[in-house]
């Protein structure tokens, strides 16, 4: 099973951002998790497609943009640079017409994403599945770093690996956010997670270096 990491942005350092991703580029991680926050749809303000932009300019790790903004569809056409290679998300709760939304992220030429927050039932997606190539299962309600998982997250990834093998969409990537944790990821993958956003409890722990930290991660992740 296809087994990826995608360390959180919201954890770097600010003031040294390129050292933080030369570190990433060295740990050989798959995706730079980007979250985009509006004060709005979350209790938070973060990042910026300005900052994505600039990222783009630095580094050709695929990015990972997680849109945590109400009408993210009025957001697209600010990315500069996104290709084949790149993931946009957005969340079902954030729009009243998701698949014209969902149409206009395919538009970009990137791969197109719906994000669940915990307390969102997975019937929401069941008719959005044509349109996917990855579903974000949050397993903490967004909108700040180091909070606590929401166990009931982990039966939530497992039925929808099951529910996308029964349909015939196990194509479909499954990222987890939210306290992807050194323990919790090893749970997550038995759940059938692919994509690992690593923020402080894993990737940026202190525990290690960010090259040290992502060698752990994908040895549980790939371990089960």
């Amino acid at each position: 099973m296809i087994r990826k990491i995608s360390p959180s942005m919201m954890c770097v350092d600010l003031m040294n951002v390129e050292r933080d991703i030369r570190s990433l580029e060295a740990a050989q991680v798959d995706y730079l998790h980007i979250d985009i926050m509006d004060n709005h749809f979350v209790p938070n303000i973060t990042l910026s497609t300005d900052f994505v932009n600039s990222v783009r300019e630095i580094t050709d790790i695929p990015l990972d943009i997680h849109l945590m903004i109400e009408n993210p569809e009025n957001s697209l056409l600010a990315f500069k640079g996104l290709d084949a290679n790149d993931i946009v998300c957005i969340h079902c709760e954030a729009t009243r017409h998701i698949q014209r939304a969902l149409s206009m992220v395919r538009e970009l030429g990137v791969k197109v994403g719906v994000s669940l927050n915990p307390g969102t039932p997975l019937y929401m997606v069941e008719d959005l599945l044509e349109d996917l190539d990855v579903i974000i299962i949050m397993t903490v309600n967004p909108g700040f770093a180091g909070q606590k998982l929401v166990p009931a997250t982990l039966d939530k990834i497992r039925n929808l690996r099951n529910m996308l093998d029964e349909r015939g969409y196990g194509d479909i990537l499954i990222e987890v956010d939210g306290n992807v944790s050194f323990e919790h990821a090893k749970s997550m993958s038995e759940m059938g997670a692919n994509i690992y956003v690593g923020g402080s409890s894993s990737i940026f722990s202190k525990e290690g270096t960010i090259v040290e930290n992502t060698r752990k991660l994908r040895e549980i992740i790939q371990a089960v």
